[in-house]
This record gives C-alpha cells, sequence and structure tokens, in this order.
C-alpha cells in the first residue's frame, strides 16, 4: 500500500518523477565527476568549471521540464483541486532537488564558478525551460534553452560584467549581480507562468 495516497501517487507515476529524480541524481553525479577531472588538469584551474556550471543546470532543467508533460491534460483540468498551487509545488521541488545536488558537485571557489554560479543556472534555467513548457509544450520545453545556451557560450566574452552580465549570464562567474536578477526574474516569472497555464498540449 502506497504511502502517498492515490491522488499524489497516480501524480507522480503520470508525471514520470522517479525517472525525473534519477536523472537530477546522475546529472549531479556526472557534473561532480567532471568538475573534479578539469580542475586537476595540470594547464587548468577551478575556472575551467564553466562548462559544468553551465551544462549541468541545462540538463537538470531539461528533465524538470520534461516531467511536466501531462498524457491526459483533460483529465488534469476535469480534477476538483485547483492546479496552480500543485504545479508550483511540483517545480520548487524539483528546482530545490537540483540546486542542492548541482551546488554540492563544484565545491569551493564560490567567487568564480563554484556553488553560487551553479544555483543561480539551475533557477534561472529551471525558469526559462517551465515557461517553454507552458508557451510551447513539455516535451520540447527544453529547446529554447538549450539554444540560448549554445549561442552565448560561443558568443560571451571572456571578460564578465557589463551588459554581458545580462544578455550572458549564465556564462558569468558567482557575485554577478545582474546576472543574478536574470536568472530569479526568469525563475520567477517562468514558475508563475507555468502554474496558471499549466503545459501547452502538444498534439500528435
Amino acid at each position: 500500500m502506497s504511502l502517498l495516497g492515490p491522488g499524489l501517487t497516480l501524480y507522480v507515476r503520470s508525471r514520470t518523477l522517479p525517472a525525473t529524480l534519477a536523472t537530477l541524481l546522475g546529472t549531479a553525479a556526472v557534473a561532480a565527476w567532471s568538475a573534479s577531472w578539469l580542475q586537476s588538469q595540470p594547464a587548468f584551474d577551478h575556472t575551467a568549471r564553466v562548462p559544468v556550471v553551465v551544462l549541468g543546470p541545462l540538463l537538470a532543467a531539461s528533465a524538470i521540464g520534461t516531467s511536466l508533460y501531462a498524457a491526459s491534460d483533460e483529465l488534469d483540468r476535469a480534477a476538483p483541486r485547483p492546479w496552480p498551487p500543485r504545479r508550483v509545488a511540483h517545480v520548487l521541488a524539483l528546482t530545490a532537488v537540483a540546486v542542492v545536488l548541482l551546488a554540492l558537485a563544484v565545491p569551493g571557489h564560490a567567487e568564480e564558478f563554484g556553488g553560487p554560479a551553479m544555483v543561480r543556472n539551475t533557477l534561472g534555467a529551471v525558469g526559462v525551460t517551465v515557461a517553454s513548457a507552458a508557451l510551447i509544450g513539455a516535451r520540447p520545453s527544453w529547446l529554447p534553452m538549450t539554444v540560448y545556451v549554445g549561442s552565448v557560450y560561443v558568443a560571451a566574452p571572456s571578460t564578465p560584467g557589463g551588459t554581458a552580465a545580462v544578455w550572458a549570464w549564465v556564462m558569468q562567474p558567482g557575485p554577478q549581480a545582474a546576472a543574478w536578477a536574470v536568472a530569479l526574474g526568469a525563475f520567477a516569472g517562468g514558475t508563475a507562468l507555468y502554474a496558471f497555464r499549466g503545459a501547452r498540449p502538444v498534439r500528435t
């Protein structure tokens, strides 16, 4: 007998939350190994962890966005309880897990590409992804953030700060206030949009 109750058990299964949690754990494990390996190379130091700080949150956000897919959105709309609180709880719970796991994957050097940058990028990436789920659907919700990260990774200047802290926030070191403002705004706005609209149904 499930300890969650029939309604919550059905929700967990329908959103494939066990697989999402396993993906987050796997992402954090790979991020921790990659960060340690990069930092241990003779020609590198902790600043070499930029790819981990950028790609780890992207993968985690993609997993969270995919978990928002509902196979029967008509049934969801007929539920007697309001959906916005559940949607917010869904996003917040998975984001909290991702933030903790990924922050632990890059210990030390908080002033550079360490835990703070990982937390900021995870929040921002989740915000963009859940907003994309509301606008284009949960299954392709990973795409806009992936395109953005790929473009910024190539185009961002090597010197942090300035206007790049806004348009290339994901590539900034931890303490950049403007980058934090963009990421937090994306997370708050994306979560609110998803809470009230839900994931857009994708017809096949």
